[in-house]
């Protein structure tokens, strides 16, 4: 009795590693993108609030992410075009990029992290407010903005991680204008007719000699 083996077409073995580098490449555009955007949200809401106490009153301080640390919003705004970068590079270069989208999503989640308990904001609010550099916030308290920008951070890494696993798989922005390598040759120039007139001037708007002289 003969048992045949059965063997995989080879289109189907390359549609699977095909369809997986779709997927991932999705994935990492989702992820870079949204994180992004999240990380700039958060930086522009209330991060910490408190209530600084100045000539025997007392009134309310707030301070917001871009007040308390400029760093998650610079390295969500490097990270998403370190991600536009990562498809106008190729080889070593796509992975340098990679690299740094990836510590871009890094350390925005430091930085966000870091900031959540941080009151030397509304200090130095306060200060300004009292005319007094010894003046304080009392009552201090956070929101969850800050955990927030860590979350996008978050995203934004998972991107950089995509892209140094299976950046290898995706295409390049300049990929489908190449074929082969080699220059596109330029469409031949019609030949003119001296008999006509029309011909003679097309001839002269392209800034060819219509006599061949």
């Amino acid at each position: 009795m003969e048992y045949v083996t059965a063997v995989p077409h080879p289109r189907s073995e390359a549609a699977g590693p095909a369809r997986g580098g779709r997927r991932s490449l999705a994935l990492a555009l989702l992820c870079g993108a949204l994180g992004a955007a999240v990380a700039l949200l958060a930086t522009r809401q209330r991060w910490s609030e408190g209530t600084a106490a100045v000539a025997g009153g007392s009134f309310p301080l707030t301070a917001r992410g871009s007040d308390v640390t400029g760093v998650p919003a610079a390295l969500a705004v490097v990270g998403l075009a370190a991600l536009v970068a990562v498809f106008a590079v190729r080889r070593a270069g796509r992975v340098v990029v990679a690299a740094l989208l990836a510590l871009c999503g890094a350390g925005t989640v430091v930085a966000a992290l870091l900031g959540a308990s941080d009151g030397s904001a509304l200090d130095e609010k306060a200060a300004q407010a009292a005319g007094d550099t010894s003046a304080t916030v009392h009552a201090l308290s956070h929101t969850a903005w800050p955990y927030v920008a860590a979350a996008g951070g978050a995203l934004i890494l998972l991107a950089g991680l995509l892209a140094l696993r299976h950046g290898r798989r995706w295409p390049a922005m300049s990929g489908r204008y190449e074929r082969g390598g080699a220059p596109r040759p330029r469409r031949a120039a019609p030949a003119t007719d001296p008999d006509r007139p029309e011909d003679l001037w097309k001839a002269l708007d392209r800034g060819e000699d219509p006599t061949g002289a």
